[in-house]
């Protein structure tokens, strides 16, 4: 459908106005990062073991909504990297809203997606550190008899992890290219040395129907499909934060094509790396109900045991997973906290002056990174009153970004379909067939992000109910508070670039 759009219409919206799109220009950051620096981040964040061990302890149908979350991350990520490649800006998704919604509703509504994706930024950063923290409490149930599992134990060495990315993101700042380039480099590495050991050491095999066909469900759910629908959650955290590249195209060289590389790329590996690493332990991995009773808190453990048949194998193989999940701990700080700074330049937070200083000597957001591991650090309370803490961070990381993913989305589906004219793509740019993947990645979002909130296990108890729709809740009302009595005054809308000389 051909339409002009109409001078009302173009008054209604922020579309290929020049004067619209100056703002006041960037700020100046050292130009540091290339596609596979920034593509470290979704690529190693979302790590491709975390499938194994949490696919376990839920047990539906493994494969099948691996493949469903691949196809549905996939169209998403090449939507937004379409929308990155025409605007690319720090802020990423409640940036899009300024450039694509009607003026009308451009300043609340991006001020919604700006909190919300900050604090999905805020939550996924917490998940590394925490698999990390745990990970080595259940490397010491393992490997000593007499160690007793303590909830308090893993914060702490979450806690030190978080101190560790911060030290690192603000006296190494310059270096943190390099150290994720490395770092990318280590995560395949490790996924091969893994893949293959596990596939000839092994000593037993499943067949395929246990591999590609059976479904057993032992969440306590009664009706598989809604157990399948919950178990969406894992697959979807391993390839959620491809927009990571967004957050630090004002520090790239060329950002209206290395981001959409980046994030379609980021896709592509960690989903294939991902699905194969997942359907190569499901053969090889033993007696399922040891891995599900196992007393480390988590299955690949024990499954990495079976497959060795020594615990000091098994804590060499797990410790891959520890390595890279403290790694991505360090680039995921980076994000949340661009993402803080970025939101606190646009006046969206309290104590904005303070938190929008850049460090002049390091030319990085020094305050913001300081404030975000604070942020950080509280999350991580929550491991101390429930047994899936972690669920519930992942819960809020997936929900969080997935919900900032969508709306930015609708306004683009809805300006191809209605006023095709209004859009100037990028480099990158799905031309004909942009319509069809926009609406497989607004199905996908709705349809997962209906799950994302329900409780991972039945009966439902205070100990392993999902505590994000509480933190969530929360979030939003402070947001919401902070709005009617300061954030209305001050809040302008979104400052943009010149997305011209980009």
């Amino acid at each position: 459908m051909e339409s002009e759009m109409s001078p009302k219409a173009k008054a209604e919206y922020n579309l290929g106005d020049a004067e619209a799109d100056q703002g006041i220009g960037q700020i100046d950051h050292v130009k540091h990062y290339g596609i596979w620096s920034c593509q470290r981040r979704p690529t190693c964040a979302n790590l491709w073991l975390y499938k194994s061990d949490n696919d376990l302890l839920l047990d539906y149908n493994w494969t099948n909504n691996s493949s469903v979350s691949f196809i549905g991350s996939l169209a998403t990520a090449a939507s937004l990297a379409e929308l990155a490649s025409m605007f690319p800006t720090a802020g990423g998704q409640y940036h899009f809203i300024s450039k694509m919604a009607p003026l009308r509703i451009v300043k609340g509504l991006s001020w919604v997606v700006g909190w919300i994706t900050t604090f999905g930024w805020i939550a996924v950063a917490a998940s590394a550190p925490f698999l990390s923290g745990t990970m080595i409490q259940g490397l010491l149930v393992l490997n000593y008899d007499n160690y007793a599992f303590q909830r308090w134990h893993g914060t702490l060495i979450y806690w030190a992890i978080l101190v560790i990315s911060a030290i690192v993101n603000i006296q190494g700042s310059r270096v943190l290219p390099v150290v994720e380039n490395l770092s990318l480099g280590f995560h395949v590495v490790a996924f091969i040395i893994v893949f293959v050991v596990i596939c000839v050491v092994s000593p037993t095999k499943h067949v395929p129907e246990f591999v590609f066909v059976d479904t057993i469900n032992n969440s306590g759910w009664e009706n598989n499909g809604i157990a399948w629908c919950v178990g969406m959650l894992s697959s979807c955290y391993v390839l959620v934060g491809y927009d990571a590249a967004i957050h630090l195209c004002e520090e790239m060289k060329d950002p209206r094509t290395d981001i959409p590389l980046a994030m379609v790329g980021a896709v592509l590996i960690n989903g294939t790396m991902g699905f194969g690493f997942l359907v190569a332990i499901l053969f090889c991995m033993g007696d399922l109900k040891s891995a599900l009773d196992t007393t480390t808190g988590y299955p690949i453990i024990e499954i990495f045991y079976n497959i060795t048949g020594s615990s000091r194998s098994a804590t060499a193989l797990c410790s891959t997973i520890v390595i890279m999940a403290g790694l991505a701990s360090i680039p995921l700080l980076t994000s949340a906290s661009r993402m803080v700074w970025v939101l606190a330049r646009d006046k969206a937070l309290p104590a904005t002056t303070w938190l929008s200083k850049m460090d002049e000597r390091r030319q990085i957001p020094t305050i913001a990174v300081a404030v975000t591991s604070f942020l950080l650090g509280l999350l991580g309370l929550i491991n101390l009153g429930s047994t899936s803490a972690f669920n519930a961070i992942v819960s809020l990381a997936v929900f969080g970004l997935e919900i900032s993913y969508l709306i930015p989305l609708c306004f683009l589906l809805y300006q191809r379909m209605v006023f095709p004219d209004s859009i100037t793509p990028g480099p990158w740019s799905m031309g004909r067939y942009g319509i069809g993947v926009n609406v497989l990645s607004i199905c996908f979002l709705v349809f997962t992000c209906i799950f994302l909130l329900f409780p991972p296990y039945q009966p439902l108890t205070a100990a392993n109910m999902n505590y994000a729709c509480l933190v969530f809740g929360s979030v939003c009302i402070f947001s919401g508070v902070y709005w009617l009595f300061k954030g209305r005054w001050v809040y302008e809308g979104p400052v943009l670039p010149d997305f011209e000389n980009l």
